[in-house]
């Protein structure tokens, strides 16, 4: 338990039981092995035309569940995928501290996985959001790991936001969309 308390607390995150933090990291372990395993199979049966997607914001659970922060963080954004690698996205969302937040970023996503006609990418977002408090309202830059699965018409963005101690809460946050080019 010291080693994953100590890791925890490296980064801020509000501590995680040393059992739940060792299930976690088995399982993200076992994920990736898994991804990997399923990226031959994806090949060269890929889209590379542009696609356009629609979202209603973000759902997140926030790791320090003692606060009160939202969960649902409504608004309405847009993702542009360019290419299979680099997509674009921008919006505005209520976030978890009840302000009006805007935000933009790029996402590289060079892993890809087929399973079942569903287009699974991996990667990493560099972005600016603004109107959280810690940071006066303004703008600053994130950088964060995603996952997106997408369907023909509907897909999913996860992505998991650190807790940086006293500037940023951290969660798992969930973003639905819809294809509409």
């Amino acid at each position: 338990m010291g080693q994953h308390t100590t890791l925890a607390q490296d980064f801020g995150r509000a501590d995680i039981p040393g059992d739940i933090w060792g299930i976690l990291v088995s399982l993200l372990r076992v994920h990736l092995l898994f991804l990997a395993a399923l990226s031959s199979a994806y090949a060269d049966d890929v889209q590379t035309s542009t696609q356009v997607w629609l979202n209603p914001g973000f759902l997140s659970w926030h790791f320090d569940r003692s606060k009160d922060l939202r969960g649902d963080n409504w608004g309405v954004g847009a993702e542009v995928v360019f290419t299979l690698d680099h997509t674009a996205m921008a919006g505005n969302f209520i976030n978890s501290n009840g302000e009006r937040s805007n935000y933009a970023s790029y996402q590289w996503r060079p892993l890809h996985w087929r399973p079942s006609d569903i287009d699974v990418s991996a990667g990493i977002g560099l972005g600016v959001v603004d109107g959280y408090p810690y940071h006066n309202g303004g703008w600053f830059a994130t950088l964060f790991p995603l996952l997106a699965v997408e369907g023909k018409r509907i897909g999913a963005n996860f992505t998991v936001v650190p807790t940086i101690k006293d500037k940023v809460n951290g969660a798992v946050v969930l973003q639905i969309k819809l294809r509409v080019w």
